[in-house]
C-alpha cells in the first residue's frame, strides 16, 4: 500500500534523502557535473534539498516498509513556497557552474513535455526504489498508485526521465513515449504519459 510521507522524523527523512540521493547519483539528468565519482556528493546535496521540497509540498508518497518513493504533483495545486525555499539552499550549497550546467540542459529540454502539460495534469517528480529492494515489483505498485491517481482525477500522469531504461519501464507499464529531445551534451529527455 502507497501512503503519503507526512509527520515523519528527521532521521526518517534523512534516511529516505540518502535513499533517493543514492539512487540519482548515476542520473543521466547531472552528466554534467563530471563522472559519477565527481559528482556524487552535490548530487546528494541537489536531492536532498528536492527531497524536502516535495515532502514540504506534501508530494512525496511511500511504500509501507519505505523502500520505494514517488513524488506526485497536481498541477492544478502545486505549491510555490517549497520550490522558492529549495532555489535559495541550492544557491548557498552547491557550486554556481555545476546549477549554470543544469540550467543549461534545462533551457535545452524546456517545453518537452509540452504536448500535455497546458492542461492539468500530474507531474511524476521522480521514483525511486532502494537498491537492495529493486526487482521485486515495488516500482510497478509506485506506478500503479499514480495512474490510479491519475484515473480518479480523469487528468493525464506525466514522467519526463533522462535515462532510456526508465523509459522503457514507464512503457510497459502503460505509458505512451510522445517525445524525446537531446540536448547539446548527448542526453535525451524522454517525455511520456499515461491517460486512461
Amino acid at each position: 500500500m502507497i501512503r503519503r510521507v507526512e509527520n515523519t522524523s528527521q532521521e526518517q527523512l534523512n534516511k529516505i534523502k540518502n535513499v533517493i540521493g543514492e539512487a540519482f547519483v548515476t542520473n543521466e539528468l547531472f552528466h554534467n557535473w563530471g563522472s559519477v565519482e565527481e559528482r556524487y556528493e552535490d548530487v546528494k546535496k541537489y536531492m536532498s534539498l528536492y527531497v524536502d521540497c516535495v515532502y514540504q509540498a506534501g508530494e512525496l508518497y511511500a511504500n509501507e516498509d519505505m523502500t520505494g518513493f514517488i513524488g506526485l504533483e497536481d498541477s492544478a495545486n502545486a505549491p510555490k513556497m517549497p520550490q522558492i525555499k529549495m532555489l535559495c539552499k541550492m544557491l548557498t550549497s552547491i557550486r554556481f557552474s555545476k546549477l549554470r550546467s543544469l540550467i543549461e540542459f534545462a533551457k535545452q529540454i524546456d517545453g518537452s513535455n509540452k504536448r500535455y502539460a497546458k492542461e492539468r495534469h500530474i507531474d511524476a517528480l521522480m521514483v525511486c526504489v532502494d537498491k537492495e529492494h529493486q526487482g521485486k515489483g515495488i516500482a510497478s505498485e509506485l506506478v500503479t498508485f499514480a495512474k490510479r491517481m491519475s484515473d480518479d482525477l480523469d487528468i493525464p500522469l506525466l514522467f519526463d526521465t533522462d535515462m532510456k531504461e526508465y523509459s522503457d519501464m514507464y512503457q510497459h507499464f502503460g505509458c505512451e513515449l510522445y517525445n524525446t529531445v537531446t540536448a547539446d551534451n548527448g542526453v535525451t529527455r524522454y517525455s511520456l504519459c499515461y491517460r486512461k
